[in-house]
């Protein structure tokens, strides 16, 4: 296993880390119900072979989305058998649940109960965005993480992210944070923090922890046979989820990359492709085969969005660039259940099913896109 120094924690971790959010399930329609004795089993060949970082978070395999869920109390049974010692554990607080400052601490006992544990190794405040974003600040999160640092809860505070550029910057700056965690992927490079961002953070002496490599797995699943014949031209023969990693570690600002691993055979082939996940070295060829891939699943989209926003605010509460981006994702991946799930997290009440027809966006529009007529391709794709 290959190891980085994780920003200004000073500490050495796996640049393969092991995420708690998709685990085997005993029952596939249940995402509460973790088979716990194939989970275990998973993150033993994971940890035998030099993952140290484990990654949870207080609603992964939730009933209900965004309530408690059974991650972290698998987590913790898992880890007091003797192992909690031989990782970083890392976990999140409820962003979309605090009102108050002591909802902070309220959470965070809570997540130290169900994990059977004394202390956060990484403690994330997790998925922030410009709706939760006021509130934290007006529950003094920032005290907070100085006083569960200060006792001990704690060691280092970080977030993670998903909404925009402008907004990552502003939260990168807002406190001494110790590292953050993003989106990242040979296809994400302008999406949410992108590129821009992780370069920012690095530059900043954050560790970076990357989360969707394989873009939910769509880069490793149904592959379009154009896809897959440009992979199949390269010199060097990789399978595709070789290749995404290998790009996202390619990045020397990368300190770990968080896989979702529930088959053992994706355990296996993810601690081989790491042995070899050294910074800055993927050759000029091997970026231009990634960047013909890249290209040909753009040339997939189904509108030519910029995500410019000139066409916002809509004044009926369509999100378009989120409807859009939606619509694209299942044209480009041939994936419509994951762009639907993308759809309703992402877009929210933003639907496009709320257009009214008024044009007014249409007009705004540089790239010259129908926008009402296309809007009605989303309904059509991504509502029934």
């Amino acid at each position: 296993m290959l190891y980085r120094t994780f920003g200004k924690t000073g500490r050495s971790v796996s640049i393969l880390g092991f995420g708690c959010m998709r685990l085997p399930l005993t029952d596939p329609a249940k995402p509460e119900t973790i088979d716990e004795t194939a989970a275990a089993r998973l993150l033993d060949i994971a940890i035998e072979k030099g993952v140290n970082y484990v990654d949870t978070a207080y609603p992964y395999h939730a009933a209900v989305p965004f309530t408690p869920g059974q991650s972290e109390l698998f987590v913790g049974n898992y880890l007091k058998g003797g192992k909690r010692d031989k990782v970083y554990l890392a976990t999140k607080l409820p962003s979309w649940a605090i009102q108050t400052r002591e909802d902070c601490d309220k959470y965070l006992n809570e997540q130290l109960t169900r994990l059977q544990t004394d202390h956060i190794d990484f403690y994330l405040v997790h998925c922030v965005m410009k709706q939760f974003w006021g509130n934290l600040k007006n529950a003094r999160v920032f005290e907070f993480l100085d006083s569960a640092i200060k006792d001990g809860r704690i060691r280092y505070a970080g977030f993670s992210f998903h909404d925009e550029l402008p907004l990552f910057k502003e939260v990168v700056d807002s406190y001494p944070w110790s590292f953050c965690q993003i989106q990242y992927n040979f296809m994400d490079e302008q999406y949410q923090a992108g590129r821009a961002g992780l370069e920012y953070a690095a530059g900043k002496g954050l560790g970076l922890a990357v989360m969707e490599p394989l873009r939910g797995g769509s880069l490793t699943g149904k592959i379009p046979p154009a896809i897959q014949n440009l992979w199949d031209q390269a010199e060097i023969h990789r399978s595709p989820a070789a290749w995404a990693f290998r790009s996202v570690w390619n990045h020397p600002g990368v300190s770990v990359v968080l896989s979702g691993m529930n088959q053992e055979k994706h355990v296996r082939e993810n601690l081989e492709i790491a042995e070899t996940g050294l910074p800055n070295s993927l050759s000029t060829a091997e970026l231009k085969t990634i960047e013909a891939v890249r290209n040909e699943y753009r040339s997939r989209m189904k509108v030519d969005c910029t995500a410019c926003k000139y066409c916002m605010p809509c004044p009926a509460g369509v999100n378009i660039p989120g409807c859009f981006s939606a619509l694209n994702n299942a044209a480009m991946f041939e994936d419509i259940g994951a762009a639907k799930v993308g759809y309703r997290v992402f877009v929210g009440e933003g639907k496009a099913s709320k257009c009214v027809e008024c044009g007014k966006c249409a007009v705004k529009c540089p790239q010259h896109i129908p926008i009402p007529m296309k809007l009605k391709e989303v309904v059509a794709t991504l509502e029934q």
